[in-house]
């Protein structure tokens, strides 16, 4: 005797299918541009950690040597070690191209918070003014600046500094007035806020907040700029290993020893390729903040 058992019935769920969650896929090149970026930070700030060579020893008898086991980079016309001197070179171009990009933020930030805060009469006369500056390429305006100084690296720094100071300012200047002008503000202004209290707590955050981002992309090319003019002869002087002035030495050896010029060059536009790709990545993720 067989016993029929009831059909079980399988209720259904009529609604939306299952949201996968969202994985975040990092860009291999925005990791490869960051392990550059780690590796000049080591080099600048504890280069012992890369190398244990003298970048300055010579020995002629081991002059114009390719790049080997013994000598990554090979050697230059005086024997000197280029890896070495690459690894040791990273602080003079990096601290020089931070340094005036400091100084070039402060500057042109002072110029633009003052035009976007102050009467019109004064904001057309600095307008005018960072627009001059603007009209002139950032390496002749430092090369007319340091024609009037002497040579070296705190003339570069400066020289750098006020040619990229227009660019910031004129940034500045363009946010100031729409924060200026932005209802939160005229809110605040009926309310009786004072002018001070003003400034501080709406305009300064909310005008110098990109400035750290841009700051990161323009740092590559100040780099570039010094080492240009380090090229040149106005920065540091032989034999310090700055990336400009080794690519100076080596010019006259290309045909017979390309990699005393090619992988200090290479390795600069290493450099600026990844601070320009992470610069690139902070301003869209601060822009999707916004």
């Amino acid at each position: 005797m067989s016993i029929a058992l009831p059909e079980k019935t399988i209720p259904v769920v009529v609604g939306d299918p299952p949201v996968k969650a969202h994985r975040r896929v990092v860009a291999p090149g925005l990791v490869a541009a960051s392990l550059v970026l780690l590796l000049v930070g080591v080099a600048t700030v504890a280069p012992g950690l890369l190398t244990g060579t003298d970048p300055l020893a010579a020995d002629p008898f081991h002059a114009l040597e390719a790049p080997s086991g013994a000598h990554w980079f090979g050697t230059d016309q005086l024997g000197r070690d280029v890896f070495t001197r690459v690894v040791h070179g990273a602080r003079y171009s990096l601290s020089i191209g931070v340094a005036a990009t400091l100084l070039s933020v402060l500057a042109g930030g002072i110029l633009g918070l003052l035009a976007g805060l102050t009467p019109r009469a004064v904001d057309e006369v600095l307008s005018r003014a960072l627009d001059v500056l603007s009209a002139f390429p950032e390496v002749l305006l430092a090369l007319l600046f340091i024609a009037f100084t002497e040579p070296g690296t705190p003339s570069l720094i400066m020289a750098i500094a006020l040619a990229f100071a227009p660019r910031y300012g004129r940034i500045v200047r363009a946010q100031t007035l729409l924060v200026r002008r932005s209802g939160y503000v005229e809110q605040a202004v009926t309310f009786g806020l004072s002018r001070t209290r003003l400034v501080w707590r709406h305009i300064l955050p909310n005008v110098l907040g990109p400035l750290p981002i841009l700051a990161t992309i323009g740092l590559g090319s100040a780099i570039v700029n010094a080492s240009a003019l380090s090229f040149l002869g106005m920065g540091p002087q032989p034999p310090s290993p700055e990336w400009g002035a080794m690519l100076a030495e080596s010019r006259n050896y290309l045909r017979v020893a390309w990699w005393a010029a090619i992988l200090p060059g290479a390795t600069l536009t290493v450099t600026v390729i990844a601070l320009t790709a992470v610069g690139r990545r902070l301003q869209r993720r601060f822009e999707g903040r916004r």
